[in-house]
């Protein structure tokens, strides 16, 4: 295979630290180029050189390795761009509910809680997590179970009339109390996700995932969320191999040296070249009045909020009271807890490929699910007014700018923190225009599908079984939320409750698609080769040959947790092997399939 990636020389990157200290892409980069020149056998492993698993070769930066801190700022920085307009929409969208007035600073008081608190989970999960360079960010799964919840009547906001006679302080409480309302019941159906985490329960789940489940899923996250596209394919394809001539200056450099580095940038930054260049653009032209008064590209259509928006405030738990709990809006928020599962985990497969590491294993995922827990707990807590969940779009970031590295999302989420207490900073980036925003998601997600599908490399496409399986999830987690959506009052089961979490998870794409994905796969008759699972299990395994052998360990303290034999018993752990008695899902839907009783279809 090509390695292509790899041939990075001193002149188009930053010289690696050559004063005795230890740079920690040193040894993974050395372990890949004798893996591509020497094969398996040269990292300790082996195994059929076919199907061995080796990184992507295109990766600039790979999940294990270090950029210089320079470039980790900036990237940190083109990271926390992509979610940006994503995150904020969602306070935007959701205080009016909560009968907060246009003109309330409050507004971007919750704007920087949200980026302040995905900022903090970001850190954990990359750090403590799944460990994948994944942004955890505002969740739109709770949106519908929000907007139902603030409909009932004693939650309705007051007609214009009313509302012009109460005075400031009773404006402030009456959209607190909605606040409050809400914090409560993201909070506590929190720990239901954290439980069945923790407890192992999700990884058990795997069991029965195959790539026939996980293709449509994760490109479903594309097809159904897709709304500068030019500047960012430009830099992200055209330009990606043109380098740009960065002075640099090395102590004690001998003066026949360059002084000049060449310098990938728009490969490293196409994202922040897309948006930077098309922003001042849309600023030029609305600066002259080119632009009409109501066009979505007017960069001044959101400027009272950069007015009015304050220089510094740190967000607290418990900042506009305590959180209010009751069962009915709990159950409620269920809905949105399962449907983010559900896209997470998908989420996670895809951020792996496209990263070119390998599957996470199921000590990873349970771990990457409860940080997502924990921090819709401290989103309720702190009072986003929303929970967190992974986002599509910074991983599709991963695949246009090859830089996977976990230290640049750590670097990213410190970035979202400081910029959430400067709230003239955050009130800054609201003046966005919508068209740069579309077109850059446009570029994202249309990744994102792609990456979806490169699944089905493991699976027969000559067999007309698998070709149903796809095309049915696919097509009819397109039709169906879009009923939904319409016929708002079609599911009448004589619960509220019940029907609100059947709407939002029918309404939900990635839920359908991986639902029915997973049914029909492990239902229909057909052989683990015909579907794809011994490929699939085969890439697995490789990973004991590749750098990425300890991607997923812990940051520190791994040789006292590989000395505790109880600790191959905790799901969260990295020795973790499985419980004593195994509960195997696969094994009723392998009787459906027809299988013989020598299949293995557990999931190693």
């Amino acid at each position: 295979m090509d390695n292509a990636a790899l041939d990075i020389t001193e002149d188009e990157l930053p010289a690696k630290p050559t004063n005795g200290s230890h740079h920690p892409g040193d040894a993974s980069i050395e372990l890949r180029q004798r893996v591509a020149a020497d094969g398996p056998a040269a990292a300790g492993g082996a195994g059929p050189k076919d199907d061995d698993y080796v990184p992507r070769p295109e990766m600039l930066y790979e999940v294990d390795d270090t950029p210089p801190w320079y470039y980790c700022i900036v990237l940190g920085f083109q990271q926390y761009l992509t979610m940006f307009g994503s995150t904020v929409s969602i306070p935007l969208i959701v205080t009016p509910a909560m009968c907060m007035e246009e003109s309330d600073p409050a507004r971007g008081y919750v704007i920087g809680t949200i980026l302040f608190v995905s900022g903090i989970v970001t850190l954990l999960q990359v750090t403590f997590g799944v460990r994948l360079s994944i942004v955890q960010g505002g969740n739109f799964s709770f949106l519908t179970p929000t907007f139902t919840l603030l409909s009932l009547p004693e939650w309705k906001c007051p007609n214009p009339d009313a509302m012009a006679l109460l005075s400031d302080d009773e404006k402030q409480e009456l959209w607190m109390s909605r606040m409050r309302e809400v914090q409560g019941a993201i909070a506590v159906s929190s720990l239901f996700q954290i439980i069945l985490s923790f407890g192992g329960v999700v990884g058990l789940l795997l069991n029965i995932i195959t790539p026939l489940t996980i293709a449509p899923t994760i490109s479903m996250v594309g097809l159904a969320l897709v709304r500068t596209m030019a500047i960012v394919i430009l830099c992200s394809q055209y330009l990606r191999d043109f380098n740009i001539l960065i002075p640099r200056c090395r102590r004690g450099a001998d003066a026949t040296q360059s002084r000049w580095m060449r310098v990938p940038v728009f490969k490293l930054f196409p994202i922040l070249f897309g948006i930077g260049v098309s922003w001042l653009l849309c600023a030029i032209l609305t600066y002259h009045d080119v632009l009409p008064a109501d066009s979505p590209a007017r960069t001044d259509l959101r400027i009272s909020a950069l007015r009015e928006a304050a220089w510094f405030r740190l967000p607290y738990p418990g900042q506009w009271g305590v959180p209010s709990v009751h069962i009915g809006p709990v159950l409620g928020m269920l809905a949105g807890v399962i449907a983010s599962m559900i896209e997470s985990i998908g989420d996670y497969y895809a951020c792996a490929k496209i990263s070119g590491a390998p599957p996470p294993p199921v000590h990873a995922i349970n771990r990457g699910i409860g940080m997502e827990g924990l921090g819709c707990c401290l989103a309720g807590v702190f009072g986003t007014g929303n929970g967190t969940t992974s986002y599509s779009e910074n991983i599709g970031a991963i695949g246009i700018t090859k830089v996977a590295s976990r230290r640049v999302l750590q670097w990213g989420a410190l970035i979202m923190m400081v910029f959430g207490t400067i709230g003239k900073f955050g009130a800054l980036f609201i003046t966005l225009p919508d068209p740069i925003v579309g077109g850059m998601f446009i570029i994202m997600f249309s990744m994102i599908t792609a990456v979806g599908l490169s699944s089905l490399q493991f699976v027969n496409l000559n067999s007309s079984r698998n070709l149903f399986v796809l095309g049915f999830s696919i097509f009819f987690a397109l039709v169906l939320p879009t009923y939904m959506s319409e016929n708002k009052d079609v599911i009448k089961t004589g619960s509220a409750a019940f029907d609100q979490i059947l709407y939002v998870l029918l309404s939900t794409s990635m839920f359908v698609a991986g639902f029915l994905g997973c049914v029909l796969d492990n239902t229909i008759p057909g052989t683990d080769e015909e579907r794809g699972v011994l490929k699939w299990k085969s890439q697995s395994h490789m990973s004991h040959v590749t750098v990425s052998v300890t991607t997923y360990d812990l940051p520190f303290g791994m040789d006292k947790i590989r000395s505790w034999n109880w600790a191959r018993y905790v799901p969260i752990s990295p020795t973790f092997r499985g419980f004593p008695v195994v509960l195997n899902f696969s094994k009723p839907f392998r009787r459906c399939r027809g299988s013989e009783a020598g299949d293995e279809d557990e999931r190693p």
